[in-house]
């Protein structure tokens, strides 16, 4: 029986996350997200207090994805350019081959959710590009700037090479990738 439910469970979330990477959060009722799980409206409710809570969870799984393959193929003793380079890498291939992700994701940090979500967290070295770049700024290899400053710097670009390559304006080859990755680098190096 416990598997059921977490078959059920995982049913909704891939429905609400294809329904609200393609609709937004305001045009995907819950009825919707069952239908394309194959569930009954009322079962949403009984793994999620509201559909606040099914976009929280969803949020919440998708963090834990990312932070699975953030670190993939990243030596700890390697230099941090190198592992700046190879963290934006993963993140942006992870982004390229996950396009309902993607758009997810977008659609969240944009919205009074991500908003809250980032005045929640407080600056400082609590994820491993955080972590990497307190580290660059400690040895002098990366400019002492707010933490928001630096994000920006490294992932604006990922986001919209991310964005036009999804919606077919632009085809993201191997070579762009680099160049565009080792700009982001030069943003924030000192």
């Amino acid at each position: 029986m416990e598997a059921s439910k977490t078959d059920k469970r995982s049913a909704i979330l891939t429905a609400a996350l294809e329904i609200f990477a393609e609709n937004g959060f305001h045009n995907s009722p819950t009825s919707l997200i069952a239908q394309k799980a194959e569930v009954g409206t009322g079962t949403i409710y009984r793994y999620f207090e509201s559909k606040d809570d099914l976009i929280e969870a969803l949020h919440q799984d998708l963090e834990q994805k990312i932070h699975s393959v953030l670190l993939n193929n990243v030596p700890e003793n390697a230099p941090i350019r190198e592992r700046f380079i190879r963290i934006h890498a993963n993140i942006l291939n992870f982004l390229i081959n996950n396009p309902f992700e993607f758009k997810f994701l977008e659609q969240y940090f944009n919205s009074p959710f991500g908003i809250e979500k980032k005045r929640e967290k407080a600056s400082g070295c609590d994820s491993p590009l955080a972590l990497l770049f307190c580290e660059g700024i400690q040895q002098q290899i990366i400019k002492d700037l707010p933490e928001p400053v630096l994000f920006a710097l490294s992932f604006g670009p990922v986001i919209f090479l991310v964005r036009d390559h999804i919606q077919g304006s632009f085809n993201l080859t191997e070579d762009i990738m680099l160049t565009t990755l080792s700009a982001s680098w030069d943003a924030v190096k000192r």
